[in-house]
């Protein structure tokens, strides 16, 4: 599952990835399948955005990366309040929360992974 949170981040983290894959539909790979609601979905299935310090020994290893993701929770929850949860990815990506969003997830990135 650590694995998983991991890539989702890396998901959110990555501005050109979300164009290219999320909006334009452009995937590495057949078989490859990857956008805002899965990372999302993910990332609320391992509980490390509602509950990210209740993570901590099983997907999360420290405080450290049960903060980082509360960031992140917190960036995510702004944007889907002032976007709508029910808006294609493209939407998400013009708001100028979405900065925000992608600069999060690279400190939560950086913290899971170093």
């Amino acid at each position: 599952m650590r694995d998983e949170v991991i890539s989702a981040v890396r998901s959110l983290a990555d501005r050109e990835h979300q164009q290219r894959v999320w909006v334009e539909r452009r995937f590495p790979h057949p078989g490859y399948f990857d956008d805002f609601s899965l990372s999302l979905n993910i990332l609320d299935d391992a509980t490390v955005l509602d509950r990210p310090h209740k993570a901590v020994g099983f997907t999360l290893r420290s405080g450290h990366e049960a903060e980082a993701m509360a960031r992140l929770a917190e960036r995510l929850d702004e944007v889907l309040r002032a976007v709508g949860r029910q808006e294609p990815d493209a939407a998400f990506l013009a708001s100028p929360l979405w900065a925000q969003v992608v600069s999060a997830a690279n400190d939560a990135l950086h913290t899971l992974t170093c």
